[in-house]
């Protein structure tokens, strides 16, 4: 392995670079100018189906699966006592999750017309974190993989005989037993709720993460071939499954599980080859150094410049006033989402230059 694939912090470059690149992508599409005016690709499907935009979120889970298995595995293969092991990452997950929470929170106070919701996206990476981690320092791996096995299957049988249309599935009726209306969609004439990050649908998302961690191994490993061989036989796997049950990241269906997971192990296994065994630049490296800090400063952010009633102005005066007669309210819109990219490069690359690293 070349010095290109160790940072300064003894991580792989190749992980911190695909992370980054993963959380950039996330602002990019959470942070257009103007909702209306969004290129598809740069957009969710609306329900059934894939789109780039799609990927983001169990490329992220991933990768922490992968990240769990470079962190606990070399401590549990030279003895470290497990109880510690399990108490840091049990204690890590619930500072995710409630800064998840605390965020909503703010949302709902700040920001007129909001309401609270309780599931999001970092108490879905809390909870996937916690019971991967779990996996990971008390399983063999055989259990991993009859894990994964259980939750694709189980969760396919339900969704069969429960239904995967909107507002009438068992993810949306568990939610809405669950948490009433403080969730992301609620219908106030039917009383019928939805949320992209629902209880049962993060059951599979654990599946995403248990194949990060599973990836991360064969990783550690320098199994290449088999990283090759599973992220190929995932995607078609996957592409199968889509005719049974179709892609959809709102239901986090099976076959959306493997098809993100196979294309999220192929990228691995290029940025691994790229960046560590040939040396290229870990491009992304410095916001997969801060990911946490990107993430929750621009959904911060978010809250703060709408409510402040500033992002209108800026917005028209800095981009959409002028952009939108020479190239059209697509392009001021995506213009206002790179700006915003760059400026939390800035903050990152300012906060890695002088050794800052936010860990939760």
């Amino acid at each position: 392995m070349s010095n290109a694939a160790v940072s300064s912090s003894g991580r792989l470059a190749s992980v911190d670079a695909l992370r980054g690149l993963t959380v950039a992508a996330m602002l990019l599409v959470n942070d257009p100018g103007d909702w209306g005016r969004v290129y598809w690709p740069l957009e969710h499907a609306e329900w059934n189906g894939c789109t780039p935009t799609d990927l983001i979120f169990p490329f992220f889970l991933f990768i922490v699966g992968v990240s769990i298995a470079l962190a606990l595995g070399p401590r549990l293969e030279r003895g470290d006592a497990r109880a510690p092991l399990l108490r840091a990452a049990m204690g890590r997950a619930l500072r995710i999750l409630l800064l998840g929470v605390a965020i909503n929170l703010l949302a709902a106070w700040l920001l007129p017309g909001r309401d609270m919701r309780w599931p999001g996206v970092l108490q879905r990476i809390g909870v996937c974190f916690a019971v991967t981690a779990a996996l990971a320092i008390h399983t063999p791996r055989r259990a991993w993989w009859i894990s994964l096995g259980s939750l694709l299957a189980g969760y396919a049988v339900l969704l069969h005989f429960g239904g995967t249309a909107r507002w009438d599935n068992p993810v949306d009726r568990v939610d809405g037993m669950v948490f009433g209306h403080y969730v992301w969609d609620h219908n106030a004439v039917t009383g019928q709720v939805h949320d992209p990050e629902g209880l049962l649908s993060t059951l599979p998302a654990i599946a995403s993460t248990l194949l990060g961690l599973c990836a991360g191994t064969w990783l550690r490993a320098g199994a290449r071939r088999a990283l090759l061989i599973a992220g190929v036989m995932a995607v078609v796997a996957g592409w199968l499954a889509a005719t049974v049950q179709p892609f959809n990241k709102n239901l986090w269906t099976p076959s959306f599980v493997l098809w993100t997971a196979g294309w999220a192990m192929l990228a691995l296994l290029t940025c691994h080859v790229l960046i560590d065994r040939r040396g290229w630049p870990a491009l992304g490296r410095r916001f997969g150094v801060n990911a946490i800090a990107a993430y929750a400063g621009s959904e911060l952010m978010q809250i703060l410049l709408p409510a402040s009633g500033l992002q209108p102005l800026l917005y028209q005066h800095g981009f959409a006033g002028w952009i939108t007669p020479l190239a059209g309210p697509r392009v001021a819109s995506l213009a206002w989402a790179i700006a915003f990219v760059a400026l939390w490069w800035a903050i990152v690359w300012a906060m890695d230059r002088r050794g800052m690293y936010l860990k939760l």
